[in-house]
Formats: C-alpha cells, structure tokens, sequence
C-alpha cells in the first residue's frame, strides 16, 4: 500500500538515507550523520514541511517545503526546495504524489504558491514540474552569495 504522509522522527533513519542520496546527486560529498542531524533539527524546530511516500515498510521518496512570505503578495510562499524519489521507484508517479501533497499543504495553509529550483541538467524535473502545473520563469535573474565562512553542521 502506498501513503503520502507528513513524515515524523521515527522515520528518521530511512529518512536521512533519502536525503543522503539527494544530497549526492547534486554533487555533494555522502554525509549520512549530517543529513540525520539536519532532518532531525528540522523535524525537532518543525520549521520546514516534510512529506514521505511510504510503501509498506520503506520510504521511497520525499519532498521538503520551507516556509517564505512574498512581499508583493503580502502572503506565505512555500519553498520546494527539496525532491527526491529513490532510483528504484522511479518510474510509479510518487514525484507526482509528493507534488500533490505540496500543493494540499499550500491550499491548506492559504499559500500564494510553491516557488522551486532546479538544476538545469535535471531532465526529470524539467519535464515533470511543466508537467504538474509549475510555470518556467524566465524573466528574472537569480543570483546567489555563498558564506564561504560558516562552520560545517557537525561543528554547531
């Protein structure tokens, strides 16, 4: 049986692999203690909006949603910022289901909107976001200033 559920700290330890994965697609080093401390803060601070795909026992995906406001809309925005389906899942629309369960959340929380990024080279998520309502928006520059100074997360 497959559910899309808000995921919680018993979930923790698949969860983090998960994350670890994601993480490593987009070229980071593999940092499991990292990606549990992190998942943990966030799910402990409750200050970002996790869901899971559950099949049975495991986890094979999920979305992580930050909370941000627009100015200009005077409303909350959520932040997609992370997606993440494993690779031997792929293929049975749970990207799809973990989008729809974002979406719910912004209806749910009265959101403006779901604002996400991605890589250029993501072929799969350059297909599927069009392809589950997101528009491309290409007239704005985004620009990004790394604090090349802070500490690692196993440092704080």
């Amino acid at each position: 049986m497959t559910a899309v559920r808000k995921a919680h700290l018993n979930d923790l330890p698949q969860l983090a692999e998960l994350f670890d994965h994601y993480r490593q697609f987009y070229h980071k080093t593999s940092d499991l203690e990292g990606a549990r401390f992190f998942l943990y803060d966030r799910l402990q601070k409750k200050d970002s909006e996790i869901f899971v795909v559950e099949l049975g026992t495991h986890l094979a995906g999920f979305t992580q949603l930050y909370p941000i406001f627009s100015s200009t809309r005077m409303k909350r925005y959520w932040l997609l910022n992370d997606l993440f389906v494993r690779e031997d899942f792929r293929g049975h629309g749970y990207a799809r289901k973990l989008i729809a369960a974002a979406k719910e959340h912004c209806k749910n929380t009265s959101a403006c909107g779901i604002l996400l990024e991605t890589d250029k080279t993501n072929n799969i998520g350059n297909r599927l976001y069009p392809s589950c309502g997101f528009r491309f928006y290409d007239h704005a520059h985004f620009y990004e200033w790394e604090n090349t100074e802070i500490e690692s997360v196993k440092n704080l």
